[in-house]
Formats: C-alpha cells, sequence, structure tokens
C-alpha cells in the first residue's frame, strides 16, 4: 500500500473586532465552512470556545504525496495570512501514516 500523508494545522486565532460570542462564532463559522468546503479540510474548533476574542481550530490536510499535502498546506495558510493578516498563527506538522505507527 502506498504511503498517505496528513498535514495537520493548528491555528490560532485572534478577533479583535469581536465584542461577543455571537460575533466570534459568526466570523468562525464562515471560517470553518470556507476551509471545509474550499480547501477540502476536516476542521474542529479545539480551544477557546466560550472566549470571544480567541480561538483554536484544527485543519486536516491528506493526500499521497508529501509534496502534494506540503504545497496545499502553504496555500491554506497563504490564504489564512490574506483573511486575518496578522490575527493568526499556524502551526504545521506533516507525517506519514507509517510515522503515525499505521
Amino acid at each position: 500500500m502506498a504511503d498517505v500523508f496528513v498535514a495537520v494545522l493548528v491555528i490560532h486565532l485572534h478577533f479583535p473586532e469581536s465584542g461577543s460570542l455571537k460575533g466570534k462564532r459568526r466570523e468562525l463559522s464562515s471560517l470553518k465552512a470556507q476551509l471545509h468546503g474550499r480547501h477540502g479540510a476536516s476542521v474542529a474548533e479545539v480551544a477557546h470556545q466560550d472566549t470571544w476574542q480567541r480561538s483554536t481550530v484544527v485543519a486536516a490536510l491528506c493526500s499521497g504525496s508529501v509534496a502534494h499535502v506540503r504545497d496545499h498546506a502553504d496555500h491554506v495558510e497563504r490564504w489564512l495570512d490574506e483573511r486575518f493578516s496578522q490575527d493568526v498563527r499556524v502551526e504545521r506538522t506533516i507525517a506519514s501514516l507509517t510515522d503515525m505507527g499505521g
């Protein structure tokens, strides 16, 4: 079986204009939908659910090629930078299924 590669992006977001949880959730809902719909990522909010100006989201991308998953992750990071400029920080990990013990 060919190896599978996964990019995990831990996305730390700041919503300086948000004055409520409702405002943050509206922005976050749009972001998650676009990450999934436009970029094919699996997405989950993993921290700061009850904080109105912060959020941590994890997005996962997978491919049969490390080069393709790396390029895809680069594209997602550029898109996030364009959308949030200074209000986003991304941590990236790329691993193969073999690396993960699969």
